[in-house]
């Protein structure tokens, strides 16, 4: 189950409890999952019951007790516990880690993506300045990743606050090409000036753009060679790595999470963890030496796959390239 899966669960759960009269309130158009903050427990958090209480006219706590128990049985939960003042904990039941590895490769670019804002309309004012554009037409490709309607159109009625850059600044895309440039004015959280180091330009690991490409082109590398030696990917159970398996699970929710609050940097630092993840892992995909091809081998190179496959849909929607070749 996806954080996107369960946020679908909950809003169930809490129109169920609305239409059985156990809860007074609005049902709201969407419920954010995340992972447990310190002092929580579980797989996944959410504060839908504190968001709930005011308008509903009951302590958070008594709130999240109707949830709980509208969410009893639900499939693919284990457990719900209350913490704190009202914070649903959800475990998840044991699954087959292959299961996300097989959705991603099944969906490619469109994973992540889908229809939550559907039948939405978002109309963004134009701008002149230089990183307030650039993030805007980025906020515009989130949002239409999840089916709403968005664009930049004359009459537009939002304007994001977008720190401008400095005028030493010069051309950012003359001085470091588009993709550089469009990191550099994304990465950095839309309110905060963004640091022009020439680092932007190095092919090292200091570089975290770099780091992204570079496990993206080699995955590219690991398909290629896995072909020479007679296989090819197959998701398989029992071959779980923590980090990247959290890595494609989170990313439905990061690229909600990256359009909801009209914040690009949330998926630049997403597709960050992903690569370190991915560049840690690498070194296990592949045969050593005299060994064979196996059904192991066969599933690393699987996640690997889906791994760079969400890098690169990920750099897709910042607007980046995400070259086969580095």
């Amino acid at each position: 189950m996806t954080p996107s899966d369960l946020s679908r669960t909950v809003l169930r759960a809490v129109r169920r409890a609305v239409e059985d009269e156990r809860l007074s309130v609005a049902v709201p158009a969407r419920v954010v999952i995340e992972r447990p903050r310190p002092g929580g427990r579980g797989d996944f958090a959410s504060n839908v019951a504190l968001q709930l209480a005011g308008p509903a006219g009951r302590p958070p706590r008594e709130v999240a007790e109707v949830l709980t128990a509208a969410l009893a049985r639900e499939p693919g939960i284990a457990d719900v516990e209350i913490t704190g003042p009202g914070f649903l904990n959800f475990t998840l039941a044991a699954t087959d880690h292959s299961a996300v590895v097989r959705d991603v490769l099944a969906q490619r670019a469109a994973y992540g993506r889908g229809d939550l804002l559907a039948g939405q309309e978002f109309r963004f004012a134009p701008v002149d300045e230089l990183r307030a554009g650039i993030v805007t037409d980025t906020v515009v490709r989130l949002l239409r990743a999840l089916g709403a309607r968005a664009g930049v159109v004359p009459a537009g009625d939002q304007a994001l606050r977008v720190a401008p850059l400095p005028r030493s600044a010069g051309d950012v895309f003359e001085r470091f090409g588009a993709d550089a440039a469009r990191w550099a004015l994304l990465s950095t959280p839309p309110q905060e000036t963004p640091r022009l180091p020439d680092e932007l330009l190095a092919q090292t690991e200091d570089n975290p753009l770099f780091r992204v490409r570079y496990a993206h082109a080699r995955v590219r590398a690991l398909l290629r060679n896995a072909a020479d030696l007679g296989f090819g990917p197959e998701p398989g159970a029992g071959e779980a790595d923590g980090p990247l398996h959290a890595f494609l699970t989170d990313h439905p929710a990061v690229l909600e999470a990256a359009a909801h609050h009209r914040a690009p940097d949330r998926l630049a630092r997403h597709l960050v963890g992903g690569a370190d993840a991915l560049l840690a892992y690498q070194h296990t995909v592949l045969p050593l030496g005299d060994e064979k091809p196996s059904a192991a081998h066969r599933a690393r190179l699987a996640l690997a796959e889906a791994a760079g496959t969400v890098l690169a849909g990920g750099l897709t929607l910042l607007g980046i390239s995400a070259p086969e070749h580095l």
